[in-house]
């Protein structure tokens, strides 16, 4: 199949275009490398890549006009600064209007979208999170501009009438992923930087089990609609702490700081795959530790610079 994927130099879409670029499709990738890299794709003869924005609405076009994809694979999105609303909405929002606009007109079967659990704002009503929750706006239930505008975009897809799955992700991580407590925690404990955790707990997934899952949406199993796609299990952000200590094979004078959450932060969200896991057959294979140790292998190999957490930037302090 011809498979377009934005935001294909990123960490997610990187891993699933190399997956499918294995099972021998043929993949456009579009990015802006706002925080994705080319090095992060294969040179590869079934592989072409557009530098740009999907908030273009002719590059866009231009893009489902020339190559003519079966599958979109949407990962693009603005994540980095929460307080650059306009980013978020031009890419989130308007850049998912151009795509899901270009798939109808140009007869894609399916798009494959990427939703944070976020959506269901920061106090949600149940835990697990089944996908009966409904959705919360950040007024009532506090939130981000960043969940506003993948709420819109998934919407706005759901609008266009073309058949979708809507995956409403767990925390990913893994290899490549510069967002999020682990790559921070790296970061500073190799730097020999102070750390400390915050009094919470999230539902991590590694990378290999989300693209499992991804590659199956889009070779057509699954009906349209949404599914999560967690692990089912949360873990406190020092259990992560404490196994990326492992990872590194290092060990600490004092024990590492808890500190309570800040009223904007939710103590837990836990997402319900069992409707996945029915509808797919899927369900996640790889242990934490494990998954931490091959991100820990990669963190060494590449030497990050840059990382990302609470959708803030570190600094190099």
């Amino acid at each position: 199949m011809k498979i377009l994927i934005t935001g294909g130099a990123g960490f997610v879409g990187s891993h699933v275009a190399e997956a499918l670029l294995e099972k021998g499709h043929e993949i456009l990738v579009i990015d802006n490398y706002a925080t994705g890299n080319r090095s992060n794709l294969p040179d590869h003869n079934n592989l072409k890549v557009v530098e740009g924005t999907i908030a273009d609405t002719k590059l866009v076009e231009d893009c489902f006009a020339n190559f003519k994809p079966n599958i979109v694979v949407h990962a693009a999105a603005a994540y980095k600064d929460p307080e650059n609303w306009l980013e978020d909405a031009f890419s989130n929002v308007v850049g998912t209007v151009n795509i899901a606009k270009s798939a109808k007109n140009h007869n894609v079967n399916r798009i494959v979208y990427f939703q944070t659990s976020l959506c269901y704002g920061l106090t949600p009503l149940e835990q697990p999170i089944t996908l009966n929750h409904p959705l919360f706006s950040a007024k009532s239930e506090g939130g981000s501009s960043y969940a506003i505008s993948k709420t819109g975009g998934e919407q706005y897809i759901e609008l266009s009438g073309i058949d979708f799955i809507s995956f409403r992700l767990a925390n990913a991580y893994g290899p490549r992923n510069l967002s999020g407590p682990l790559p921070t925690f790296y970061h500073r404990l190799t730097r020999e930087k102070p750390c400390f955790v915050m009094d919470t707990r999230r539902d991590f997934i590694f990378i290999e089990d989300l693209v499992e899952i991804v590659v199956l949406a889009v070779e057509g199993k699954g009906k349209k609609g949404y599914y999560h796609v967690s692990s089912g299990s949360d873990y406190s952000i020092k259990e992560l702490f404490d196994a990326t200590v492992s990872a590194l094979g290092i060990t600490l004078d004092n024990e590492v700081e808890v500190r309570p959450r800040g009223e904007d932060d939710v103590y837990t969200i836990l997402l319900d795959p069992s409707v996945t896991a029915e509808a797919f057959g899927w369900k996640i294979k790889t242990p934490l530790q494990e998954g931490i140790d091959k991100a820990i292998a990669w963190y060494k190999s590449n030497d990050i610079q840059e990382t990302y957490t609470h959708l803030k930037q570190v600094e190099s302090e």
